[in-house]
């Protein structure tokens, strides 16, 4: 690294800083930060959340490969973090390139650029950071003075859309996947090889996708041919990666310099979900489950306290009820805490789970705060279609107890635009809105608050919805103009997403490759923080699409057959498509599966990844 240009870089950044809002956000230095001396390893990693360093800092994800990276004596790892846009204009102006944190190296100084990808509205800013890198956006431009160019996370297990840009994805969990990923890099540069030779020593390993090493065919209706490998040993499909058994949680969580999304030390409990919601993406792309035993769980929660003094604890899944020994966890954190000032957190929680017994035990550790349920519909027809099968009775008698034993503020994550919906179903969630706040005020009060959290549906790549459609925009606004006038009669706090932002998320998430010039033509015409309501762009989009030739409506108002070849069929998440038709059709029939905990349906994901399969000592894989 040359020296004097990372002393222009301090200098330059010493002066701007008082140029922005949250100078924080760029100067590095939080406690637990670990730098290593450059010149100390073979191998640097500059790890980039593609938004803003208040959202990405508390990512796990980023904690973990941070963790797992510069535990290695031969890799450094560093961070990085989309600018706001006051920084972003004092970065142009000033011709300073976006740098990490740790050193303020220049990002085209490091060997590997590690994108962390969680959702799709920030691939403009994967192009926007890769611009004030002074990095080509396209991979067939760069060269051997470019770093490699790799991106992982839930977004991933449809790479397509952003295939022009990267030269390598991860598919699947990263523990083991980012080891080996550095370590081909490693060996291949001390061997002193091509760029190609380095690729393709990639796409040899398991869960790595070279999107260059696959040729993309398409019919005359626009709808996929094939794909196919255009050398030999090229994997197809590419499976995702898994662990066995979840690595130790990282302790040492770095303590922001400003205030971020959720200031605690987060501990995950288990990964995976064995529900069979319809909808979700989540629930079958990291599948099987794999749970902590309690005793981790609490030495991890104890270090990551110890080493930031954090007083918030966030213990995360996907479905923290559904954990083997709920009860044990949740006592033992409270019987190490309950002298603290610590709070714990859980995610929304599944009320086919819940207990009374566990409530009382969370009583104790949020007397008064507020708690979150995800019933997603209002209607048993409704729940059977997504395979959610719940009694109101038992809703409504779950809301009774939560405010029995002291919660004043209850959380309903509910889905609009879910397949077969009629105006009906929805009238039904301010009506069951209604009774629970009806309850509510008997057992409190006036005290009592309820918030209505409304998504939009998407039909998401993996799942057993993906062969459908978006409902139509000026649908899902006369859904979402009844439950804000509903809403506000019945003082009812609701937070939704517009019909807009659900757009973008669709074409990202469903498209194809040729998509890739769109994301590039819509940055071009200024799109970038999409994800940020006041900063998405529609018009960019729009007029991308068209410059480009390619019609939006072709990715989300289009209902596939259920013979195409999908984008994203070449990426294996060990889930057959065999299972997903299957639910597909029992959807339409309005019946339900039980949890899989209770009968296997043999999803494919033991005859993918049985041969990883842990003892019942290590762990619980929800399959029998």
């Amino acid at each position: 690294m040359d020296s004097l240009q990372k002393s222009t870089i301090n200098h330059t950044l010493e002066r701007l800083l008082f140029q922005v809002e949250k100078p924080g956000r760029y100067v590095g230095g939080e406690h637990n930060q670990i730098r290593k001396p450059w010149d100390s390893v073979d191998t640097r990693v500059a790890l980039i959340f593609p938004d803003i360093y208040d959202l990405g800092q508390p990512n796990l994800g980023l904690a973990i490969l941070y963790d797992i990276l510069n535990q290695q004596p031969d890799v450094l790892a560093e961070r990085a973090f989309a600018p706001w846009v006051d920084m972003e204009a004092q970065l142009r102006e000033n011709r300073l390139p976006l740098f990490s944190l740790e050193s303020k190296t220049p990002l085209n100084q490091f060997d590997i650029l590690a994108f962390t990808l969680p959702y799709e509205q920030i691939y403009t800013n994967v192009l926007n950071i890769l611009d004030l890198a002074g990095i080509p956006l396209l991979a067939k431009d760069r060269g051997p003075e470019h770093p490699l160019i790799i991106a992982g996370g839930q977004a991933c297990y449809n790479p397509e859309p952003m295939a022009d840009f990267f030269d390598a994805f991860g598919i699947g969990e990263g523990e083991e996947l980012i080891l080996d990923f550095t370590r081909a890099h490693r060996d291949w540069k001390r061997r002193g090889g091509s760029r190609e030779e380095l690729f393709y020593a990639l796409a040899r390993v398991p869960g790595i996708y070279v999107p260059r090493f696959y040729e993309v065919a398409y019919h005359d209706d626009g709808t996929l041919s094939r794909v196919s490998p255009v050398l030999q040993g090229v994997a197809l499909p590419v499976k995702k990666r898994i662990v066995g058994k979840l690595p130790p949680a990282p302790a040492r969580f770095l303590v922001p310099n400003v205030e971020t999304v959720h200031d605690r030390i987060s501990v995950e409990l288990m990964r995976g979900c064995t529900r069979g919601c319809r909808f979700c993406h989540a629930g079958v792309v990291n599948r099987p489950v794999r749970e902590r035993a309690p005793d981790e769980i609490l030495e991890a929660v104890q270090a990551g306290l110890d080493a930031t003094g954090y007083e918030q604890v966030g213990l995360l899944s996907l479905s923290s009820s559904d954990h083997t020994r709920i009860l044990d966890i949740i006592r033992g954190v409270y019987e190490k805490l309950k002298d603290s000032r610590v709070q714990v957190n859980l995610p929304s929680l599944r009320i086919a789970s819940f207990s009374v017994d566990l409530m009382d035990e969370l009583r104790d550790l949020r007397p008064g705060g507020g708690f979150t349920l995800a019933p997603e519909a209002a209607t048993e027809r409704m729940r059977a279609i997504i395979n959610k099968p719940l009694d109101e009775e038992i809703i409504l008698e779950t809301a009774r107890t939560i405010f029995e034993h002291g919660w004043l503020s209850l959380k309903l994550y509910f889905m609009i635009g879910l397949p077969q919906e009629s105006m009906e179903d929805v009238q039904a969630i301010l009506d069951l809105a209604r009774k629970i706040k009806s309850i509510g005020k008997s057992i409190k009060g006036n005290r009592v608050r309820i918030h209505l959290g409304i998504a939009t549906f998407i039909p998401k790549p993996h799942t057993p919805f993906q062969w459908y459609s978006i409902e139509a925009a000026q649908s899902l606004q006369a859904k979402i103009d009844l439950l804000k006038e509903g809403t506000r009669k019945a003082d009812i706090k609701m937070s939704y997403n517009p019909p807009d932002s659900t757009l973008l998320e669709s074409w990202l998430s469903r498209g194809d490759r040729r998509l890739g010039a769109v994301i590039l033509q819509a940055w071009k015409n200024g799109a970038k923080l999409d994800a940020w309501t006041e900063r998405f762009n529609l018009t960019a989009w729009l007029d991308a699409f068209a410059s480009c030739g390619i019609d939006p409506d072709f990715y989300t108002r289009r209902q596939r057959a259920l013979d195409e070849i999908l984008p994203w069929d070449h990426i294996s998440t060990g889930v057959s498509k065999r299972f997903l038709l299957t639910d597909l059709r029992l959807s339409l029939a309005g019946k339900t599966r039980e949890d899989c905990r209770n009968t296997c349906y043999n999803c494919g994901i033991l005859e993918n990844f049985g041969s990883l399969r842990p003892s019942e000592a290590e762990t619980y894989w929800g399959c029998p």
